[in-house]
Order: structure tokens, then sequence, then C-alpha cells
């Protein structure tokens, strides 16, 4: 009895101590909250009133699983996520009883199904494809879908290492975004596209200009570089240079940039060499001459005169003079950090952006000299095959393979708290994200999109993705009626013949 009673005695101390404590505390906080006035909310109704920015917070994290229906979240939604998820798994990713996706909703890609559809033995996979004629050492680029630029700083050491082990697992590439070429991004042995930033991280002179004999010893100390892609812009930010806040910016990550740890790394909004079509093209012909490797650039297209303008320097110089590829990003695109008015308000959507591009490339008869390379919200089947319907040769995507690493779009990616270790350096949260099982997810991932865009090929009736067409799809416009794409976007009739001079 004596020792129920000192204990009884005891917790009825600690009661009383832990009730003044929060009487204490709230007191404080109702003072506090009366005598600011930065907050309105605060100050007319103290300690309740915190509980708003407390339900901001949260509600990023619970509308998703309690008050949003499948379809209708931004910027990917469950419905999309759920499907990323399943084919980077082993789980059965078929659905029954019938689709919920809206097919009458403005936008929505129908594919036409052939009366006599493809037969699985004449169907063919998807072919290699040549990336750089005139270069001395060309790209037999073995996949239409490919893993885009994510860099190390932005995204982890185990994510990058994921990323890597995935695409040699899967065949595809592996473009290493601006913040350089890191080991993690090599040790796989896997096909990478080297990408030169506003910045040009790891290859950068002194004076912050392009360094031939760095550019050369990365791109010939490793044959696993395969391209480089020189980046003008980027379509969550166009008009403004990359943002790795300082939180992220750790030793080793500055040491591979060349810069100062713990600060932010901002890049230029644009390179200082490239200020008109002739430089730009001038700087691909140097990149490729010393690298011998395919070149190509990556831009938010918004206008089709900037196009116009460099077919027809192109047809003045040369095919060869060409750029290898295009990389076409959307103003949709996505990123790790930008202003919101950028990402809100600047850069034509991909669905524009595309056919552009494609058309002008078509009529000035460069369409086969010049590769496009698709980039931005891509990350399921049908997705992709409207992009080949448009006009690209290949898919990048990069939020698609951050879901397959176990991105769970919890919106941290700018703060180093990323709950699922794809985009922090805090060593606890990435202790989650084991390398090697995230790689085959990410190679699980690829294979059944490609898969997948074969499915929907063969059932409009070709026997391989690149041979989709325009007319292989509809689009639903205003009234809930759908349009042949080739009628939205109708293939020009000839090329365009440019005079010289």
């Amino acid at each position: 009895m004596t020792i129920i009673s000192t204990t009884l005695g005891l917790l009825a101390t600690l009661f009383v101590l832990l009730f003044w404590n929060a009487l204490i505390t709230l007191a404080n906080l109702y003072i506090i909250d009366r005598r600011q006035t930065r907050d309105a909310i605060r100050h007319n109704f103290p300690v309740i009133g915190r509980l708003r920015a407390l339900f901001i917070r949260l509600g990023d994290y619970f509308r998703p699983y309690f008050f949003m229906a499948d379809r209708e979240e931004l910027p990917f939604n469950r419905a999309e996520r759920n499907w990323v998820y399943g084919a980077s798994t082993e789980l059965d990713n078929t659905r029954a009883f019938g689709s919920t996706k809206n097919l009458h909703f403005e936008g929505t890609p129908i594919f036409i199904n052939c009366a006599f559809p493809t037969m699985e033995k004449d169907a063919s996979a998807t072919q290699p494809l040549e990336i750089g004629p005139y270069c001395r050492e060309p790209y037999h680029a073995p996949s239409i879908f490919n893993i885009s630029g994510m860099s190390y700083g932005a995204l982890s050491k185990p994510a990058i290492q994921a990323l890597s082990g995935g695409a040699k697992l899967a065949g595809c590439w592996l473009n290493t975004g601006e913040g350089g070429l890191s080991q993690w991004h090599l040790e796989s042995g896997c096909d990478i596209v080297f990408q030169i930033g506003t910045a040009k991280y790891g290859v950068r002179s002194e004076d912050s200009l392009l360094d031939d004999d760095m550019l050369r010893e990365v791109a010939a100390a490793h044959p696993e570089v395969k391209m480089i892609e020189l980046k003008l812009s980027q379509g969550a930010k166009p008009g403004k240079g990359g943002i790795l806040p300082g939180i992220k910016v750790t030793p080793e990550i500055a040491a591979i940039r060349k810069i100062e740890p713990g600060k932010d790394s901002i890049s230029p909004n644009r390179h200082p060499e490239v200020d008109s079509i002739p430089s730009l093209l001038d700087m691909i012909a140097r990149i490729r001459e010393v690298t011998g490797k395919p070149a190509g650039f990556k831009a938010v297209i918004s206008e089709e005169q900037s196009i116009e303008d460099l077919c027809a320097e192109i047809n003045r110089r040369g095919p060869e003079s060409a750029p290898d590829f295009i990389t076409v990003d959307g103003g949709d695109g996505g990123t790790g950090a930008a202003p919101m008015p950028l990402m809100d308000n600047v850069g034509l959507p991909l669905r524009e952006a595309l056919p552009m591009l494609a058309d002008t490339l078509i009529r000035h008869n460069l369409k086969g000299r010049i590769r496009i390379i698709a980039s931005g919200k891509l990350i399921t089947p049908a997705e992709v095959a409207w992009a080949l319907c448009a006009g690209a040769d290949f898919v990048n995507n990069a939020r698609g393979f951050m879901f397959a690493l176990g991105c769970i779009q919890a919106l941290r990616c700018n703060k180093n708290t990323c709950p699922t270790g794809v985009a922090t350096h805090n060593k606890h949260l990435q202790a989650a994200l084991n390398p090697i099982d995230k790689a085959r997810r990410v190679a699980r991932y690829c294979k059944n999109i490609v898969h997948e865009v074969e499915i929907i090929a063969h059932s409009c009736g070709v026997t391989e993705p690149r041979r989709l067409r325009r007319h292989h799809v509809r689009i639903v416009e205003a009234e809930q009626r759908s349009v042949q794409m080739d009628k939205i976007y109708p293939y020009p009739e000839k090329p365009r013949e440019t005079k010289a001079g």
C-alpha cells in the first residue's frame, strides 16, 4: 500500500507540474500573440490563431489522402502516382470495373484503335535510333524513354546511385542535370548525357566560361558519356538559372561544382557566350568538335520565329552545323526550386511547343537531321505515346522516376527535408532509400512504360511506337467533341525553301 500511495502521489505531483507548465506556456503565447502585430489572426485570436498556420502546412500532406479525388490533384494526381508505383514494383498493375478518367475533359488524348490491330507475332520492339550522324562517335540510343536532368545536389547520393543503376538495367540514358558529373552517376556504367548548365559546373574556366580542356576530360575520360546537352532554359523557370539552396550544398557537392559549401548555388540566367542564333550554333559545333560526341541543346520554346531563324541559319551553313538534338521543355515542367511567377506563368506548355517545333523542322527539311526529345510531365504511357504522335523521337522524364524512387510528392524538394530520402542530404532520411532495391524499381518503371507504349502502338495498327502519327490520336475539344490531332496541327505540305544569304 505504501508503494501504491507513493506512486499515486508522484503521479499527482507530475500532473500538477505539467498542468502549471502548460498554463504558463499558454499564458506566454497569449501575451506574445497580443503584443505582436505582424499576424492579424494571431493578434485577434491569441494561441488559437496559431492553428491556422499549422493546418495550412498539414493541408499539403492530408489533402491527397482524404479530400481529393483520384484525378484532381496537381501537379500529379493520385491515379498517375499509383500507376507509377505499380509499374515500378512487381505488383499487378491492372485495374478493374472501368476507367476513372474523365474522357470528356478538354485536351484529353484518345488513341484511335485500328479495326485490325497488329498481331503480337508481327509486332517489333522499339528500335535504337542514331543521334549525331556527323560526329566522330554517333550515339545509337536504345530507349525511347529516358531519365531527364536531375543534378547531384538537387537529389541525394543514394537517389543518383539508384537512377544510375536503374538506367543500366533498363538500357536508357541518365541525364546528369546541370550540377556536374559525379562518381555516383558513373558507378553503374550506364549511358550518360552530360548537361552543361549556365554555371558550367565541372567544365568552367576561372572567368566562368566553357573550358575546352575540362570538357574534353569529362567526355574522353568517361566513355559512358554519350552526348552533351547545352541547357539554355528550363520549363519551370525560363529566363532564370538553376537554384540549389545553401542547405543542400554539402562539401562534396561544393567540390564537384567548385563553389563554396553552405551557400546558395545560383546559376546565371543564360550563357554569356550565347546571345544569338549564330553564337548558339557556334557553341554546339565547338562542343561537338571538342568531345567528338553528339551535342544539342535544351530550351523552353514559346515563339516560332526563333526556331524559324535557327533552321534558316542551319540551312545557310549546311546540315552538319545543326544541333544533333533539341530537348524541348514545356512551361509546365518541374524543378526543385523556382519563383512562382515563372513556374506558373512563363513558357508554353509542351502540348503546344512540341508540335510547333516538329512542324518547323519539317518545313525546313531538318526533322530527320535533328532528333526531338520531349520533356515535361510525361509520366504515363498515354502521355509518352501522345508525344511520339506529336513528333518526338524520345521522351525524357524526371518526376516519374522520382516516384519510382519512392517520392510521395511531399513538395519539400527545396527544403532538404524530403521524407523519402530522394531530395535530401540528411543521412537519417536517406537511410530508407536502398540504391540496389530502388534501381530495380527505376528499371521496371522504364521498361513498363516502353512496353505499354508499344501496346498502344499495336492497338493503333503500327508495329512500333515511332510509327505513331498525329492521325492515330484524337484530342477532346470544347463541347466534349474530339478532333483528330492532324486536323488541329496539320503536317506542313512540303519543306520550306530557304535562300542563302
